[in-house]
C-alpha cells in the first residue's frame, strides 16, 4: 500500500516542480514562403515519365513543382534531372537549377547552371536548355562548352536530334565551334 503512495508522491512533485515551456509565438517561416504555398499548388519530389515518338524514355524529377494560378499543363520546378534513355541505349542525363514544363505545347526549359551528362562520355555546361518531349529535340540557343571523348569543346549553340526513322542522335554544334582535341596517349 505504502508503495502506490509513493509513486503518487514523486509524479505529483514532477508537475509541482517542472518549469512553463513557452511555446513559439509564430511558425518559423517567412512570410513570402507561406504566401507562395497558399497562391501555388505544390508538389514536393515529382516524378513524371514519358515517351517519345521513337521510344526513347523520358523521365523529369524535381525537388518541388508548382502549378501556377492560371497557367493550365505548365508547372515551375526546382533542381530538376530530366534522364532521357535513348532506344539507341544511349543514357542522357540533363540538370537545372530551375526548369518550366509546358506539356500542352510539348516544350520544356532548363535554366541556371544546366549541365547534361551522357552515357557515350560528354558533359555539356550552358544557360538554358530548350526541349520538345514528343520527338527527342534538345537545343541550347547560347553559349556551350563541353568536355568530349575527343577533347574540349565551344560553340555559340547546340542541338541534339533524333532524324526521323533512326535510333541514333546527333549532336550538331553552331555559331563559332571550336574544338580542342586531345590525343588518347593510350594508343602511342
Amino acid at each position: 500500500m505504502t508503495l502506490p503512495l509513493v509513486a503518487l508522491g514523486m509524479l505529483s512533485t514532477l508537475f509541482l516542480i517542472s518549469r512553463a515551456v513557452d511555446p513559439p509565438s509564430t511558425i518559423p517561416f517567412a512570410d513570402s514562403e507561406v504566401q507562395e504555398r497558399l497562391t501555388n499548388q505544390q508538389v514536393t519530389g515529382p516524378y513524371y515519365t514519358s515517351m517519345s515518338a521513337n521510344g526513347d524514355q523520358i523521365a523529369v524529377i524535381a525537388e518541388t513543382m508548382t502549378g501556377p494560378t492560371g497557367v493550365g499543363g505548365t508547372n515551375k520546378g526546382k533542381n530538376v534531372d530530366i534522364e532521357m534513355k535513348m532506344a539507341s541505349g544511349t543514357n542522357i542525363t540533363a540538370y537545372g537549377n530551375d526548369a518550366l514544363l509546358d506539356i500542352a505545347n510539348d516544350l520544356s526549359r532548363l535554366t541556371g547552371d544546366v549541365r547534361i551528362t551522357t552515357s557515350t562520355g560528354y558533359v555539356l555546361l550552358s544557360d538554358e536548355l530548350l526541349m520538345r518531349m514528343s520527338a527527342m529535340d534538345v537545343t541550347s540557343p547560347g553559349a556551350v562548352s563541353a568536355t568530349t571523348p575527343l577533347g574540349d569543346l565551344q560553340a555559340g549553340a547546340m542541338r541534339f536530334f533524333v532524324p526521323e526513322g533512326k535510333e541514333d542522335g546527333q549532336w550538331v554544334f553552331t555559331n563559332g565551334v571550336k574544338l580542342v582535341h586531345t590525343p588518347d596517349k593510350t594508343k602511342e
